[in-house]
């Protein structure tokens, strides 16, 4: 009972603030991961995803802002249905290289809704103007 209520808590703690949504998580590292429910909190510099699941206060996760790159979108097919529904969004996600190209496949897959895709593509073209584009010489 008292996990339960600790899992409320941090969930309500997580969100109160706002910018955060739910969203699914997994690695693409060349072998079938499943997918992990959690929390994303978009922060100024990177995205702090939290697993909903778990007591811990720290994220699991943080996906950096600087060079994030959206690689492909799709459709929950096959066996992503067995864990995510059918109304999700799957985004691959990857970081520029060092050279500024684009990354040829993911690092991460996101799965999240459609409204929460919006704010996750506005949140990633919103980066604000200075030092942080600029290329630390």
């Amino acid at each position: 009972m008292l996990a339960l209520v600790g899992l409320i808590a941090r969930r309500y703690a997580l969100e109160r603030g706002g910018g955060a949504v739910e969203c699914y998580l997994r690695p693409v590292d060349g072998r079938s991961r499943p997918w992990r429910i959690g929390c994303g909190r978009y922060g100024t510099d990177e995205l702090r995803w939290y697993r909903v699941f778990s007591l811990w206060p720290r994220p699991a996760a943080e996906l950096p802002r600087r060079g994030l790159v959206v690689v492909g979108r799709r459709v929950p097919a096959g066996e992503d249905l067995k864990e995510l529904t059918e109304d999700l969004v799957v985004v691959g996600i990857g970081w520029s290289a060092a050279d500024g190209s684009d990354p040829e496949e993911p690092v991460y897959e996101l799965a999240m809704s459609e409204a929460a895709l919006t704010g996750f593509l506005s949140w990633l073209e919103s980066m604000p103007p200075g030092g942080l584009w600029q290329s630390e010489e």
